[in-house]
């Protein structure tokens, strides 16, 4: 035993048990710790009975020995982790070299069984980054599929096992699938086995019970478990396409035979459906609803997402009914009741096969379909629409070329009425399409030169101050509600996510508030209040008033629109007493609102400001 640690134990500070542990525990020696997780000890203490523990960012975290020796394990210094910490060039060019062996020293380290996370904290971030990593463990686990002695699962996850005797990777996932207990882990399973049919080449005997098992199991979770019935039979039907002997017999339960009872819920089925088995599904809808397939499968378009409405057009086109699903197109436009999941769908794929849709019709139709959203205060409908609106820069010209100036200058009239635009974006909209069609700019630049008459004045000093609230509003609030948005989509249901729908509201705001100030700082026009004239009240005055009633006196400084200061009698001339007294000459009574009503005052003198360590208070106040 360690002589420091034989001391201790002789003056009864620890047992001869917990010394044993930290035997192990000595300087420079690595550990693991549940919470803390990987670390290295720094320095002993023992007088004070402490050791030190370099954990990533906690740097000589004190640990009570006796603590210590309960809650950290020790790692051999030749062990893959402790490598990665102690020589990551070494460790780097293993992995380069034997991705597969270093994985299976991994294995080992971890007593046989170990998750993608938990060799991920064996590389990361000591040896290499995630993406590095990534990258590796792919090309390892290539390497190992062939490997009889580690099993790779298929649900993400689980942990990957190393065995001392080879294991026939087909019987383990067999085995998976009737060890399973849930409808989503025999769907798992059965995933992993359809993967690797190609190992299984021989197995009839094998994949016919198979086979059978999966029959079975979609018959008891047909009325509970649809979703997982459907994926059951679709895998069920690629094991039985591999060969011949493996055809199910005529009672054996179909994909048709779920979808036939679940056609009030088709929808919500899909919804649960991997987009990857869309397609297959579909196929199976001519059976199930014989002549009413056309009506189900348009029914479901529109409640779908648009890959989904794409898949369905693809089934109208292999079943020769292409004019059908392009005469259900022209009728939902018409009767504007077209999603925008299918009107997501035409604009990105441009048309997709229907060209003749994807015209200024489309345009309108679009901002119908997102005004109808802004309507129903529907949060998560529409976004992606709106999204692509803006981002797609050759979208407008698309839709617009070739339109009649007539039909132009109608859209451009609804697209400035509309209100699913802020004002931004709204010009930069504008601006695509006046570069397609320059005769329609007049509509727009009229407007424009009625907002730039209607200027504000301001103080230099408030203006710089709006600048610099505008810049952190676009530098700072509305990238990081950006990033906000892509957390909370990532925490599930967007239709059940609260932090999402708050975040989205949140931008609603700031891109509000962004449209507020450029028009603001567009109108703004500075001043200094010099040359002020006297003779009248006007902006830069200060102004005396005498209360006839009272005989008490005040006075009033009229600055510019962002420069109130109520507390230091500062008054923008925006404001009901600015309104007031603009314009009023010495010697005239002025109606004078307060918060008790309207007050007579008298004019007494009007002065030019000149009191500007009083404006440079009022200006350092908040806004």
């Amino acid at each position: 035993m360690n002589e420091e640690l034989q001391k201790v134990v002789e003056a009864g500070k620890i047992t001869p048990a917990i010394a044993a542990s930290l035997e192990h525990l000595q300087p420079g020696a690595y550990c693991i710790h549940k919470s803390w997780g990987f670390g290295q000890v720094a320095e002993w203490n023992l007088l004070t009975g402490q050791i030190l523990i370099d954990f990533g960012s906690k740097k000589k975290h004190p640990m009570q020995l006796e603590y210590a020796a309960q809650t950290l394990t020790a790692i051999p210094a030749d062990h893959v982790r402790a490598q990665s910490a102690s020589n990551p060039d070494a460790v780097l060019a293993r992995a380069s070299e034997d991705p597969a062996g270093l994985v299976r020293d991994v294995l080992r380290d971890h007593g046989g069984r170990a998750t993608p996370d938990q060799i991920a904290a064996v590389f990361v971030p000591h040896a290499m980054d995630a993406a590095a990593f990534k990258k590796f463990f792919d090309g390892a686990k290539r390497k190992l599929k062939g490997d009889g002695h580690v099993h790779l699962p298929g649900k993400k996850g689980e942990p990957i096992e190393l065995h001392d005797a080879p294991v026939n990777q087909g019987a383990k996932l067999i085995e998976n699938f009737r060890g399973a207990r849930h409808p989503k882990d025999q769907v798992l399973a059965l995933d992993s086995i359809v993967k690797a049919l190609d190992d299984f080449a021989k197995e009839i005997e094998e994949m016919q019970s198979l086979a059978a098992q999966v029959e079975d199991a979609a018959k008891k979770g047909q009325r509970l478990h649809s979703v997982q019935a459907v994926e059951m039979l679709l895998a069920r039907d690629e094991i039985c396409e591999r060969h011949d002997a493996l055809q199910p017999g005529a009672d054996a339960p179909t994909v048709a035979d779920v979808l036939r009872g679940e056609q009030s819920r088709l929808a919500e089925l899909f919804a649960s459906l991997p987009a990857s088995k869309h397609r297959r599904v579909l196929s199976h809808f001519k059976a199930a609803y014989d002549e009413r397939w056309q009506e189900r499968a348009l029914a479901l378009a529109l409640k779908g997402t648009p890959r989904l409405a794409q898949e369905i057009a693809r089934l109208f086109e292999q079943e020769g009914e292409k004019a059908a699903f392009a005469a259900a197109i022209d009728k939902w436009l018409r009767e504007r009741t077209i999603s925008p999941e299918v009107l997501l769908w035409l604009c990105k794929e441009r048309g997709a096969g229907y060209p003749e849709f994807f015209n200024i019709g489309l345009f309108g139709a679009v901002i119908a379909a997102l005004e109808d959203d802004v309507l129903l205060s529907e949060i998560t409908r529409g976004t992606k629409l709106h999204d692509l609106v803006m981002d797609d820069k050759t979208l407008i010209a698309d839709l617009l070329a070739g339109a009649d100036p007539v039909v132009v200058r109608d859209a451009v009239r609804k697209l400035k009425l509309t209100t699913v635009f802020d004002d931004l974006n709204k010009r930069s909209l504008l601006a695509r399409i006046i570069k397609l069609h320059p005769g329609v700019q007049t509509m727009i630049t009229g407007e424009q030169e009625e907002s730039r008459s209607a200027s504000l004045v301001v103080s230099w000093a408030s203006l710089d101050r709006r600048r610099e609230e505008y810049e952190d509003l676009i530098n700072r609030q509305i990238p990081q509600n950006t990033r906000d948005i892509s957390i909370a989509r990532d925490y599930g249901d967007l239709r059940e996510n609260f932090e999402f729908k708050s975040a989205k509201e949140q931008q609603r705001v700031l891109l509000r508030r962004r449209s507020e100030m450029e028009r603001e700082l567009e109108l703004a026009r500075g001043t200094n209040f010099e040359d002020v004239d006297t003779s009248r009240v006007s902006i830069g005055s200060s102004v005396v008033l005498s209360d006839p009633a009272t005989g008490a006196v005040e006075e009033y400084h009229i600055l510019g629109a962002w420069d109130g200061a109520p507390e230091r009698n500062i008054v923008s001339y925006q404001a009901g007493i600015g309104q007031a007294l603009i314009g009023r000459a010495a010697g005239e009574s002025v109606q004078v609102p307060t918060e008790h009503g309207d007050r007579t005052l008298r004019i007494e003198r009007i002065d030019a400001f000149k009191n500007l360590e009083l404006l440079r208070s009022a200006e350092q106040a908040p806004a």
